[in-house]
């Protein structure tokens, strides 16, 4: 099962060493997200990401930057609902209900579904999913291999997500919530690789 990590919104401190390394640790996708950022800063973090890597990153927003630095792809969400004109690298798109997913999984590389668990950072944001759902959409094909969880994700329930055929799971609070300084940064990597362990 792939794992993607999502971003902090924030600006990290050794953030581009960090993302190496979760990559060096077996880091499927990283998707770049910075919603209150400038592109110029988004820009030096990307510069001090090793090239490498760059083909495993998906950006959110400033979408030039996709093609600047030949970034794996680009992430469609309600801000950005559409892929620039004649771009024919990877895509994924924001999904926040079944429904969504139904009718629009077909067109993307992948989708993130969310919020199949509450929210681990931000606090608001509920699951609007129960366990009936989720298997019932299982059954009828809606949650498949291109689609991914996202909300709530955990070592805890990495086992379920996999058992209800999610093809990857994205991850956000359950990595950066653990990092607060760069000496955080092999706990970060400890525990992400029992996640990666957990997904197979």
């Amino acid at each position: 099962m792939k794992l993607i990590v999502i971003t902090s919104p924030d600006f990290l401190l050794d953030e581009a060493q960090v993302i190496a390394a979760l990559f060096r640790a077996g880091l499927d996708l990283l998707h770049l997200r910075k919603p209150g950022a400038d592109i110029s800063r988004v820009r030096q973090l990307v510069r001090e990401i090793p090239w490498e890597y760059r083909q495993r990153i998906v950006i959110h927003d400033f979408f030039s930057l996709q093609e600047e630095f030949a970034l794996g792809g680009i992430h469609l969400n309600s801000r950005h609902a559409e892929a620039p004109e004649r771009y024919r690298g990877m895509l994924s798109r924001a999904c926040h209900s079944l429904e969504e997913v139904k009718a629009t999984a077909d067109r993307f590389d992948y989708v993130l579904m969310s919020p199949v668990y509450d929210s681990i950072s931000k606090q608001e944001y509920r699951s609007g999913y129960s366990q009936e759902t989720l298997r019932q959409a299982q059954v009828e094909g809606i949650i498949n291999g291109k689609v991914v969880a996202l909300g709530g994700i955990s070592e805890a329930n990495l086992p379920e997500i996999k058992s209800l055929g999610f093809g990857g799971a994205a991850l956000l609070g359950d990595i950066w919530n653990r990092y607060r300084t760069p000496e955080d940064t092999e706990e970060v990597l400890s525990h992400f690789r029992k996640l990666r362990e957990r997904a197979g």
